[in-house]
């Protein structure tokens, strides 16, 4: 069958993305978010994402994060020409052990997989880490930093793709819920509504993140919300914290959760955030951090990064994941479904793949082969509740 128009629903970075890529490959595409774009409640929505190429020993991740960079950096050359802000900040990365770096450890592993593929990562830690770093204490005894990576602008990365989008005419559906798909004789032909309307489609993108098990319910085992502390912080010493002398950093984070940014160049504050299991959001339903998982953070302020520890908090968010079993994506056609792809899974770490992942999603709409295509299958065979409840069991960070 002949594809001429997409539905695309979600408009987070892999939505956005893949609208953008399908536009530029010559299809009539419309794109569909159920808020305002950047959307209060998307992943992509804050002021910056990690954007690393450590990935422990997974090559592929890797190797993929190599290409993203370069994209990041073509971004920023075309937002300069076209006066706009270049929004990737290669502060580089900065990964740091409470311990000596071990064989099988993430830090360890990245490590030697980045000399493996001819970069240059230093190792440092302890006095050495705290005279190149002043802001932090002596207690990471070990780690590394890597000068090739940092932080993108996330917030406004969405409503520059946007602006892009619009200019070559992706139809861009803000404030519309879509409710069900359309399906016709085994076949999926557009989607439908909360205004009741329906809108078809040779092809159908579902790209809106754990929203995507309300349309598709078989993926609810596969697919699930989870929610992460984000806070920004305003120091007492910014200085400290500007990129140059603080970059864009994880704690030990498969000990610790944390993980962090300088100083934000138009926010002006520090954001710390945790990566983990995730947390359950209050009872009032509002994404505050709660103060018993704040508490959490001053601790290891006071213990690792003492002139932060007395920063005024001035905001805090609980960032929505949609995670899969095994924390790859999930980018692929649905093989019950002809007319359906979905893209989405992004685990907490896909943002930072923004400049390639149009490219995986549209390559996987038109049926054509890419590297990646095995890692991010169709596999509904794969459970999360099993192995989230006994890790929300044994959960001793927060």
């Amino acid at each position: 069958m002949h594809v001429e128009r997409i539905a695309v629903v979600g408009a987070g970075v892999f939505g956005v993305t893949a609208a953008l890529e399908l536009r530029k490959r010559g299809y009539d595409v419309g794109l569909f978010d159920q808020g305002p774009i950047p959307h209060p409640l998307a992943a992509s929505t804050d002021i910056s994402k990690v954007c690393r190429m450590e990935y422990g020993a997974d090559e592929a991740y890797m190797c993929l994060m190599e290409e993203a960079r370069l994209g990041w950096l073509e971004w920023n050359d075309q937002w300069h020409r076209t006066e706009r802000d270049p929004l990737y900040q290669e502060t580089g990365v900065l990964l740091v052990c409470l311990d000596e770096m071990e064989v099988g450890g993430f830090e360890y592993d990245s490590f030697q997989l980045l000399q493996k593929r001819g970069h240059q990562p230093d190792r440092i830690g302890g006095i050495a880490l705290t005279k190149r770093f002043p802001a932090w204490s002596h207690n990471f005894i070990d780690g590394f930093y890597h000068s090739l990576g940092g932080f993108a602008q996330s917030g406004r990365v969405i409503e520059s793709l946007i602006q892009d989008a619009r200019r070559l005419g992706v139809e861009i559906r803000e404030r519309l819920t879509v409710t069900g798909l359309l399906e016709e004789s085994g076949q999926v032909v557009g989607v439908k509504t909360a205004a009741d309307e329906s809108f078809l489609a040779d092809h159908v993108v579902l790209a809106c993140g754990s929203w995507v098990s309300q349309l598709l319910p078989t993926l609810a085992p596969s697919l699930r919300r989870s929610y992460h502390p984000v806070w920004h912080l305003r120091p007492r010493q910014p200085e400290r914290f500007v990129a140059g002398k603080f970059p864009t950093f994880t704690a030990d984070v498969a000990r610790t959760g944390f993980y962090g940014f300088p100083l934000h160049p138009v926010e002006e504050v520090v954001k710390i955030g945790h990566h983990g299991i995730g947390v359950d959001p209050p009872v009032d339903g509002s994404l505050e951090v709660p103060d018993h998982t704040t508490a959490r953070l001053l601790e290891f302020l006071a213990q690792h990064l003492p002139s932060l520890a007395d920063s005024t908090i001035v905001r805090t968010r609980l960032c929505p994941y949609c995670d899969t079993p095994d924390e790859d994506f999930w980018i692929a056609r649905d093989p019950q479904r002809p007319g359906l792809t979905v893209a989405s899974g992004g685990s907490g770490h896909g943002f930072k793949f923004a400049p390639v992942l149009g490219t995986i999603i549209a390559d996987t709409v038109e049926e054509r082969e890419h590297p990646l295509a095995e890692k991010f299958r169709w596999r509904p065979e794969l459970k999360l509740d099993q192995g989230f409840e006994a890790a929300r069991c044994h959960d001793d960070v927060l």
